[in-house]
């Protein structure tokens, strides 16, 4: 066969091979949960509306400069990205391996054979010598896809690799609201340190006065031991809270990959870095379906559809070709003479008879993993529902909760005010001043706690809505 006649084989079976796959159409499942958020969603509730509204950027959604630059950090070195990402050129790869069984492995092939026959077996009583050389082109083996067996494996190929893909998007929103958080997490234990720290200053000092009034005898030794244990307690929160901002810095550390420079570090007291853009009003619980996770189990879905076309494919029969062409010869002189031209052309049909129900079961675990994946794709939708409605319920209090707990620090203050008055006039003992104290520390404190809870809910629904646009 002529190389010309080889390629007109080639094409003639790309063009049989071209068929459509025997999978089941694919469309999109209708979500499993309610058009728009519980009626506590607040601002974020949705009217009902379908049209699509896309949730701001990090880039804009976060407005510090500092913490841009601890995610720019962090998305360039963190490793559980990078693993995900080097899953991405592995999944790639895979796909593409897969999509090239679809065309012949056509290859060059070059032999010599040299063999000696002894003369009892050469028939003449005399020892033979026999030499052949080759040179050959073809394909060996390959199969023609009339019933789209490799298209089907190529496309499940394909929309693992595409789930891959979402992965990554879904790993890299979660570092960022992680690296967020994170240095929420550090402002708001640097406060409290802060706080701790000046609470100490503030009982050494009225310690000191206390410890003088004593001397004087204008006191006595039950107020300086009351001061005394509020001093004690001032000091144990402010060596814990030393504790914990170490521990955030390492865990920040951690969370961006490389070493975090000082300048980057967040300043005490959360009001300078929960400046959070407010995010879209009526955005639709359809969001969802846009959100990575959600996306890459529906990749992986398709992906168990993809996977029937196969198996149903199995049932019918298999064509394979195997055909080369070249040259042969004796002697090497004469590989490329006239009349040394040789080809083979082997065509191979075969069909399943009987296989014990090997098909059909191999169908039935296809079918039945698309089942699976349909319902983790149903729970993903779910679950991402949930996140949404519980970040909303949680946001529909906190500005009451945030207003209350600063009228309490306002009351707290007032109250630590007078009873300080009314002990240095010795109307009260020291006992009333210091409960007045423990209480304004004690508010100081829960208001630091409800900022954060308010920022990191911020964080928390930039996360479930999907993280918006992540281009870098």
């Amino acid at each position: 066969m002529k190389l010309r006649t080889l390629g007109i084989t080639l094409l003639l079976a790309g063009v049989l091979g071209g068929c459509a796959t025997l999978a089941p159409d694919y469309a999109r499942p209708a979500a499993p949960v309610d058009n728009t958020w519980p009626a506590s969603g607040g601002k974020v509730a949705a009217s009902g509306t379908n049209e699509s509204v896309a949730t701001p950027g990090w880039r804009t959604f976060f407005v510090d400069t500092r913490l841009h630059q601890l995610i720019d950090l962090a998305l360039a070195n963190n490793r559980d990205l990078r693993e995900t990402a080097l899953n991405i050129v592995k999944a790639r790869a895979q796909y593409r391996i897969q999509r090239a069984e679809l065309f012949p492995a056509v290859s060059a092939d070059a032999g010599s054979t040299a063999r000696r026959t002894p003369g009892e077996l050469s028939g003449t009583g005399q020892a033979i010598t026999s030499r052949s050389h080759s040179v050959d082109l073809g394909f060996s083996n390959w199969e023609i896809d009339l019933f789209g067996r490799i298209q089907s494996l190529r496309d499940q190929a394909l929309e693992t690799y595409l789930a891959s893909e979402e992965t990554l998007r879904s790993t890299r929103i979660s570092l960022v609201a992680e690296v967020a958080g994170a240095y929420l997490t550090l402002s708001a234990d640097e406060a409290l340190l802060q706080l701790a720290q000046e609470t100490l200053a503030s009982q050494q000092s009225s310690y000191a006065l206390t410890r003088k009034r004593v001397e004087l005898g204008i006191g006595t030794e039950l107020d300086l031991r009351q001061i005394e244990t509020s001093v004690e307690t001032a000091r144990r929160d402010a060596a814990a809270y030393t504790a914990q901002v170490a521990t955030d810095r390492n865990a920040l550390v951690l969370l961006v990959g490389t070493a975090v420079p000082d300048t980057l570090l967040p300043p005490a007291g959360l009001d300078s870095v929960t400046t959070l853009r407010e995010l879209p009003v009526g955005l639709p619980s359809t969001v969802l379906q846009e959100r990575p996770d959600v996306l890459a189990a529906e990749r992986q879905l398709r992906a168990a559809n993809a996977n029937i076309g196969a198996a149903r494919a199995a049932f019918f029969p298999s064509i394979s070709l195997t055909a080369t062409a070249g040259t042969a010869s004796s002697t090497l002189g004469g590989l490329f003479a006239a009349g040394s031209g040789a080809w083979t052309f082997i065509p191979q049909v075969s069909l399943p008879i009987f296989n014990a129900g090997a098909n059909r079961a191999n169908l039935q675990v296809a079918e039945t993993d698309r089942d699976i994946y349909l319902a983790r794709y149903e729970k993903a939708i779910q679950s991402a529902f949930r996140e949404v409605a519980d970040a909303l319920a949680q946001r529909a209090t906190l500005d009451a909760r945030l207003d209350a707990q600063h009228k309490l620090v306002d009351a707290s203050a007032a109250s630590y005010r007078l009873s300080e008055a009314r002990y240095q006039k010795g109307v009260d003992s020291y006992l009333s001043a210091l409960d007045a104290q423990r209480s304004l520390y004690a508010a100081r404190q829960s208001l630091v706690s409800l900022k954060l809870s308010a920022a990191t809910n911020a964080v928390t629904l930039y996360k479930v809505l999907g993280g918006g646009n992540l281009a870098l």
